[in-house]
């Protein structure tokens, strides 16, 4: 599941323009998760890379595809 956040983040953060702390404290409520993740510096549980996921399919932009290999879930009712 780390993969997949990266892939997700790397991907997000190339298409917004966003610096990576602010994606991460969009979706992890953490400046400095993202960044360390992505350095192998900090860690994840499967809890927290699942919210991360789910964040990201509630919030990514239409036109941009979603990366090959990653299992998208279905929108939050929520957000939806």
């Amino acid at each position: 599941m780390i993969e997949d956040v990266i892939k997700l983040s790397e991907a997000y953060v190339s298409y917004t323009g966003l610096r990576p702390s602010t994606v991460s404290t969009y979706a992890a409520n953490d400046g400095k998760w993202l960044v360390g993740l992505m350095e192998g510096t900090a860690g994840c549980t499967i809890r927290k890379a699942s919210r991360v996921i789910q964040w990201y399919s509630d919030n990514w932009p239409t036109d941009l595809a979603w990366p090959v290999g990653v299992r998208r879930p279905a929108k939050s009712k929520v957000a939806a």
